[in-house]
């Protein structure tokens, strides 16, 4: 937060008044077929009653899509293993001793066993954030890191209304997580189909610092960021301005259709600086769907431990481009071993398809479903050869 002094309101509208009215001049030239005198002030508020074209209203596509957005209020219950701090044992005081109650009062501090090291009490705090409505019967979209830990989720509603939701499923690695509202015919929203370009207006509705209902609006800044929160990063940057509570919370394109989650920020103040990361719907579709079908996210695995192709790899191993990625180990017994692919192999495309960088290669056997069957174009000692492999199921942990 700035500690700078505000700018008085009078000098401030003063400053806004003149640059609105250059602003209508810019926007729209001539006013009435005529010339607008620099120096006339008739012409200037003349000039300033006159609409400003092409600047799109965003009023009728929040006024469909709302209602579909939900704030989200977690209890959060955490509870500590074992407590490694310092041990403490209440002494032997005489009833009424005066300095019972302090020693009292000190031993709160290290709970447990007396004399001992025990448990400690379990520790309840609240976590606030957004969600929207993807069906009428109630399943809702926010991210895991809102639920995470939750023992009560409640989710209110546009018009108030407060109701219990259950956490369906989550999935850490894309930070997504499903919950469900009892009931039916609730207002909803549909994912887009295309996704959203650069430069493409978006809106934002979340529940920044506990104030639901708010809506910032921007454009995509860019595609593809990874901000390294995870192995399958591929957010898209926004400029709407996104803060804190607004995590899990929608961005629409100006169809109403959800183009990403709002999941991150960068932030070397804590607040918005116009630099915000959504989750792209392409993936929060294929998560949920999981989520909904199974509780869980299965994911594709094959076995090969990958670093990026630099430059002076590509030269060294006689590659047009620096692209692919190359293995460096294939774990012994794992589905790629078995196929042939070992250490210093570079795998180039996957099914035919281009791995243009390591990540590219983790999100698309991800994609592909265990059991499934897949071929990897890998360049060994100067050519291209090719192998199939049967995908496994991703162990826990990796």
């Amino acid at each position: 937060m700035s500690d700078k002094v505000s700018t008085p309101i009078r000098k401030r509208a003063a400053k806004w008044v003149g640059a609105a009215a250059v602003a209508a001049l810019i926007a729209g030239g001539a006013v009435e077929s005529g010339l607008v005198a620099p120096n006339s002030a008739h012409a200037e508020l003349r000039s300033m009653s006159q609409p400003i074209q092409n600047v799109p209203s965003f009023a009728d596509v929040i006024e469909r899509v709302k209602p579909a957005v939900v704030s989200v209020k977690v209890k959060v219950q955490n509870v500590a293993s074992r407590d490694d701090g310092p041990q403490f044992s209440m002494p032997d005081l005489p009833p009424g001793h005066p300095m019972e109650r302090f020693f009292r009062q000190f031993r709160d501090q290290f709970p447990g066993e007396r004399g001992g090291r025990g448990q400690r009490p379990r520790q309840f705090g609240q976590a606030l954030g957004s969600g929207f409505f993807i069906s009428a019967d109630g399943y809702v979209v926010t991210n895991n890191h809102v639920v995470d830990n939750a023992s009560e989720v409640q989710v209110t509603m546009d018009d108030g209304k407060t109701l219990d939701a259950k956490v369906i499923g989550t999935d850490p690695k894309t930070d997504l997580a499903l919950l469900k509202v009892e009931g039916s015919d609730f207002p909803y929203v549909r994912l887009a189909g295309q996704k959203a370009r650069i430069g493409d207006w978006v809106v934002a509705i979340g529940n920044p610092f506990g104030l639901g209902g708010t809506v910032t609006a921007g454009i995509v800044s860019a595609q593809h960021r990874d901000i390294g929160a995870g192995p399958y990063d591929d957010f898209i940057q926004i400029d709407a301005s996104v803060n804190k509570g607004n995590s899990g919370g929608p961005t629409f394109n100006l169809s109403g259709e959800v183009v990403g989650v709002n999941t991150a920020i960068f932030s070397p103040s804590g607040g918005n600086v116009g630099i915000a990361f959504a989750i792209p719907a392409s993936t929060v579709d294929q998560i949920v769907t999981e989520l909904k079908d199974k509780g869980v996210v299965t994911r594709g695995f094959i076995g090969v431990q990958m670093q990026p192709v630099t430059k002076e790899i590509a030269e060294a191993i006689g590659l047009k481009e620096a692209k692919g990625a190359l293995v460096a180990e294939a774990i012994k017994d794992g589905p790629a071993a078995k196929a042939g692919v070992r250490t210093g192999d570079t795998i180039v495309a996957v099914d035919g398809q281009p791995i243009n960088e390591a990540k590219d290669l983790s999100r698309k056997v991800a994609q592909v479903a265990p059991g499934k069957t897949l071929s990897l174009t890998l360049w060994r000692e100067g050519k291209e050869r090719t192998v199939t492999l049967e995908v496994a199921s991703q162990p826990k942990g990796v």
